[in-house]
């Protein structure tokens, strides 16, 4: 069943359930006025009134309901009939008996309750009765919904993504490429006593391609390729997840061999807890999805493909072997995958000849997939609002800034303080860079407001870096905080304009202390990520101890960076009047200052 299918189904029940509910109380509305407006002409005849048009002889018929506690009246030579609330039945009856008594000619006529009157009242016993049902056969209907995902397995819906569509992942392929392989010609792996791989589990940072690639799966299997979402397992309703699993499954074994692929695991996958409400529901649901895992035979072949970004979040349970046996790590693209990305998504793309895709790839390291994809998407949309008739290097360089920085704006109005202030600011950035040899190559500078920055330093990321040392790091702080050194040199004055440059650096210097054993004081020890008793073994007074070295690594690099900035105040000021005066240095004009 497909998810478009599912929604059908759950929108055209919930309609019903709504409909059936309104036709119900339209009815009791309706009734309720029908019986009212019967009524609506006729008087009320005031009780001491009634006796005295008995006592004169008026009254020429009256008409009692069983049940009621009114009666209706007809006096002579009145066409219109009163109505008397009559508070004591017997006394009325004793009064009317005696009337007759003395000679009153009264036609007392007993009649049964009015039938619609009837119907409205058992409508009304029986509306709460009705809703429930409403609601019951409502969970009842949902509790299937979803209940099978979205299967790949025929000519008319089977994916169009192959693994030639998926680029810088050649080792990840590779590894996937076996588990196709293995559902298509099991008996080449069982010749060897291998057996089947219960799980596969992908993770990496949002946009590497995780759920791309499982897509490829399918596009390249001819077995089906059952797909779900682990946010579709969990529902309002308690033990409906628990049941979403045990159904998924179910079908899994009725297509054998198959892929069921479930993607962003961690929504039904975290730790289990003994918390109470929603925590409960989730860890029956998790329950239930280790007991499917573990329950195939050797002869099911199925195999479980996840994809997650978070997989600290993950029970220790589902990463044990015989659940997900493998776990297949999708990082960032190098520079050889960030160019293959490039080429797949500019087919069909008019660039212009201008445009070097390699060097997008140099400016583009740590970049994801789904970031290059959507850099040249930006460019395209930039080119056309330009009024180009290709896609020229200028646009994706706007694009880059644009996916990065932000979107720039001319319309906002500085003041000339602010503008100098900026201008320093910056100029700080660039030129203490320029002097710490670990640092890249500035690319521009600008003091055109982009997103939520009043400025910008934008360096080449021309190098793919997989370890950072102690040197670049502290260098990185010296960097950040040279702006704010900037501001106090010259002006002798300090903004909240480094707000960002503060928070990035003291996460870098934390870091160097709690997680990297940087710390000459501390030594190689891990502070990160430890509850506050188990941090009472390393001394009652730790968290001091951390908070002192963090301070005297920010502290050495804003003395550095006042020191550099002194050294070389020259060069700050002709960035700084050079900024005031274009608002932007590209990379060449910045390199010319310098020579």
């Amino acid at each position: 069943m497909s998810n478009k299918k599912n929604n059908k189904n759950k929108k055209t029940l919930i309609i019903s359930v709504v409909v059936l509910i309104a036709i119900v109380i339209l009815s009791g509305i309706a009734i309720y006025f029908l019986t009212n407006n019967q009524d609506k002409d006729e008087k009320t005849l005031a009780y001491t009134d009634l006796i005295k048009e008995i006592s004169y002889g008026n009254v020429e018929k009256i008409e009692m309901t069983v049940g009621s506690t009114s009666v209706k009246v007809k006096v002579k030579d009145v066409e219109e009939e009163k109505n008397s609330i009559v508070p004591n039945t017997e006394a009325f009856i004793e009064l009317i008996q005696q009337k007759v008594a003395e000679g009153n000619e009264i036609e007392l006529i007993q009649k049964p309750k009015n039938a619609i009157a009837q119907i409205s009242a058992t409508l009304f016993s029986l509306f709460p009765t009705l809703i429930m049902v409403a609601l019951f056969v409502m969970i009842f209907k949902m509790q299937g919904l979803g209940e099978k995902g979205q299967v790949y397995d025929d000519t008319e819906r089977k994916t169009k993504i192959k693994f030639k569509d998926v680029a810088g992942l050649d080792e990840e392929k590779e590894e996937l490429i076996e588990i196709v392989d293995f559902l298509k010609k099991p008996e080449k792996f069982t010749k060897m006593g291998a057996k089947v791989p219960r799980g596969v589990l992908l993770y990496g940072k949002p946009g590497t391609g995780k759920t791309l690639i499982a897509k490829a799966i399918a596009g390249e299997a001819d077995v089906p390729f059952i797909s779900m979402s682990g946010s579709e397992f969990i529902e309002m309703f308690a033990g409906l997840g628990a049941s979403r699993v045990r159904k998924l499954f179910e079908k899994a074994r009725k297509l054998a061999p198959c892929i069921v692929f479930i993607d962003e695991i961690d929504a039904i996958g975290a730790r289990r807890t003994s918390n109470s409400g929603a925590e409960t529901e989730n860890n029956q649901t998790l329950n239930q999805l280790l007991v499917e895992m573990d329950g195939f035979s050797s002869e099911e072949t199925i195999i479980v493909l996840a994809a997650t970004n978070r997989p600290e979040m993950l029970d220790k349970a589902l990463l044990r072997p015989g659940r997900f046996d493998r776990q297949i790590t999708i990082p960032t693209p190098d520079l050889k995958g960030r160019l293959d990305i490039l080429k797949i998504h500019s087919e069909g793309k008019r660039l212009s000849d201008d445009v070097n895709l390699e060097s997008i790839a140099e400016d583009t390291a740590g970049f994801t997939g789904a970031e290059l994809a959507n850099i040249l998407n930006e460019a395209a949309i930039i080119a056309t609002i330009n009024k180009h008739e290709e896609i020229e290097n200028s646009d994706i360089e706007e694009a880059v800034k644009k996916v990065t920085v932000g979107l720039e704006k001319h319309s906002r109005v500085y003041s000339e303080k602010d503008k100098k202030l900026t201008a320093y600011h910056e100029a700080g950035h660039a030129v203490v860079s320029k002097y710490l040899p670990t640092q890249t190559d500035v690319k521009e500078v600008s003091i055109i407001p982009r997103g939520v920055a009043g400025g910008y330093t934008m360096y080449k990321s021309d190098e793919d870096k997989y370890y950072i040392s102690k040197t670049e790091m502290k260098e990185k702080l010296i960097a950040l905080l040279g702006g704010r050194a900037a501001e106090k040199l010259v002006l002798d004055d300090i903004s909240t304009g480094a707000s960002n440059d503060i928070e990035v650096a003291t996460k870098i210097a934390r870091e160097m202390v709690t997680k990297y054993g940087m710390s000459d004081n501390l030594g190689p020890i891990d502070f990160q990520g430890k509850e506050q008793n188990d941090m009472f073994v390393f001394g009652e007074n730790i968290g001091d101890k951390i908070g002192a070295e963090v301070k005297l690594l920010i502290d050495e690099a804003y003395n550095n960076a006042q020191k550099l900035l002194i050294e070389h105040r020259d060069k700050l000021d002709i960035i700084a009047q050079t900024l005031l005066e274009k608002e932007k240095i590209n990379e060449q004009e910045f390199k010319k200052i310098f020579e």
